[in-house]
Formats: structure tokens, sequence, C-alpha cells
């Protein structure tokens, strides 16, 4: 997959092309649908796939203070773009002057003049231009005046839910990642740098792996969770798990540690049946189901039998 930064990489001999345009944040099973529909009609026309994302995100150049949650970061995001078989992923650079563009200057300086669009699909609430004034009837219109197809992907649902990076985010904050899971078609992964913490782990049987976080990124409520850590950073399926298998099983815990008076929240992991030095690696947390909410203990005895029975928990909703 080729990845430009800005459209101006195309070139003046770029040929036609499907192009697909969104935020696509978290790839979830919509955003996977609309992708897969644009690879099958390029593949069908002979013709290369385009899908076309932004950064920073939109929200926090037009409304800054107001950056959602991130469920994939830019690595993760074209990791999963790329196993969905797309032949071009485009990040635009989203300024304040972009944001400005009308509709009719977005769809022809973008899709017209630098993409050269044959199709363009979108999802049924896409809007585009300053103040998101263009809907799909709009870019139907004008594609009928540039020469380009517009097909919308159906919106993917269970049971009335609408699949959306928004109805994801609010799954996480409320701790439910099997639900998020269920709309994102893999468990919700968390990636960050392994540091050191204050070592009360180790010091009680339970050393774990104390994750530095990305700024934004959508952590689950506190609680204990079945988790699996993920070393590897070998080629992503389009389940979205690592080329090197689903990981290390481990029990995650999300929190200020209340048994001993914590203020920080924290992300950390204890790997089941794993006694290495990872300090420094960069890794990813795969949440697999909520076990319990985060409990303050009277001491350390009751704390160690608590956590030994979330190991066991563990174990038995990962089978390992």
């Amino acid at each position: 997959m080729q990845r430009w930064r800005g459209v101006e990489a195309a070139g003046g001999g770029w040929g036609r092309a499907v192009v697909t345009i969104g935020v696509f944040d978290g790839i979830h099973r919509g955003h996977q649908a609309t992708i897969g529909h644009a690879v099958k009609r390029a593949r069908d026309l002979g013709i290369q796939s385009v899908v076309v994302t932004f950064d920073p995100h939109p929200a926090e150049v037009v409304r800054p203070g107001s950056h959602p949650a991130v469920l994939t970061g830019p690595a993760r995001k074209a990791e999963l773009i790329e196993s969905l078989g797309v032949d071009v992923l485009c990040v635009l650079p989203f300024t304040v002057e972009f944001s400005r563009l009308t509709a009719e200057q977005f769809v022809h300086d973008l899709l017209v003049e630098h993409l050269h669009a044959a199709v363009v699909v979108v999802g049924e609430n896409f809007r585009f231009g300053h103040r998101a004034t263009g809907d799909v009837a709009l870019l139907a219109r004008l594609g009928r005046r540039f020469g380009f197809a517009v097909e919308d992907a159906s919106l993917v649902t269970d049971s009335g839910t609408v699949f959306s990076s928004t109805y994801i985010r609010a799954c996480i904050d409320a701790g439910d990642v099997t639900a998020a899971a269920a709309a994102l078609g893999r468990p919700h992964r968390l990636e960050g740098v392994v540091v050191r913490g204050d070592r009360r782990g180790r010091e009680i049987g339970f050393p774990t792996a104390n994750l530095l976080t990305p700024r934004y990124a959508a952590v689950p409520a506190d609680g204990i969770y079945a988790a699996r850590l993920v070393r590897s950073d070998g080629p992503v399926r389009p389940d979205g798990l690592s080329g090197g298998g689903p990981g290390l099983p481990a029990a995650a815990s999300i929190g200020t540690n209340p048994t001993f008076a914590g203020r920080d929240r924290r992300v950390e992991a204890y790997v089941l049946d794993f006694d290495r030095d990872i300090y420094g690696e960069q890794v990813a947390i795969d949440f697999v189901a909520r076990l319990r909410e985060t409990r303050r203990f009277d001491g350390v005895g009751p704390l160690v039998a608590q956590m030994n029975e979330d190991v066991a928990q563990v174990r038995t909703v990962l089978g390992a």
C-alpha cells in the first residue's frame, strides 16, 4: 500500500481511482464495509482504491479542546487499512484553511483535480465542506457535473445499534469492552510504552507492565480486565491481530490503586506465566472482557487473594 501525506503526492501521471473519505477512527465494522466496497469496486474496474483520511482530527481544528478519545492511532489505523487490501492511503493535513473550503471546492480540488475520482464511496451520513454543508445528495449532483459516480455504503447495525466511532467510545468509557469488540470486529487495543512504576506488584508476586499511553487514547473505565498483551510489531491480519498471534494472556488493571492510596490513574497488566524485563518496549493491550470494578482492600492479604481469583478468571475467559 502506498502512503501519501497530502493529495499532491498523487503526481501528474495519476489515473482514475475509487475513493472513500472519512476520519475512520477505529476502522470498525462499518468502516470495514465502506472500505471493502471501495476496494471491490476498484478491482472490478481495474483501477486504484484510495482511502482519504485526516490528521489531526477535524474536531480539534474546528473546535479546539473538543478532540475525542482516539480508538486507533495513526500507525495502527494505517496497518488496519492496509490489511483490507487498499492501494493508497492519503492522509490530508487538516488545517483551518482546509476547513474553510466550500463543498464544491472540496470536491473539485480533492476528488477531481488531484485524485481523478471515477467512483466515490461514502457512508450515508457523510458530510463535507465548510461547516459540513455538503451531504451525499450534493456529492451526487457534483459527481454528475464532474464525471464521477457516488455510491453510499449502508450503515452496519446489530439489533438496531448502528456501529459508529461515537458508540464505541461510549462502550469503552463505560468499560463494556465486549460490546466495543463486537462493533470493532476485534478487541479494543490500547498501545503504549512500558515504563517503571512503584514496583509494588513485584513485591507481592504480581509484577506488572505499566503503560505510558498516548494523549487522547481511549482508555477503558477503571476496573480489572481479561486481556492480552501484544509485543510483536508483525503484519496485521484483517481481524486486527498481529501476525505473531493473539498475544500473551494478562490481567489488566486501570485505576488509581486505591489500596495503596494512589492518585495517578494507571494502566498496567500482569502477564500470566511471564517474567521478562520489557521496560521501554512498545506494546499493546487487547481488552477482552471486564471482570470487576476497582476496589480498595483492607491490606495486602485480601488484595493478593482477590488477584489470585482474578488470574483464575482470566485463565477461564481466555482459555489460558
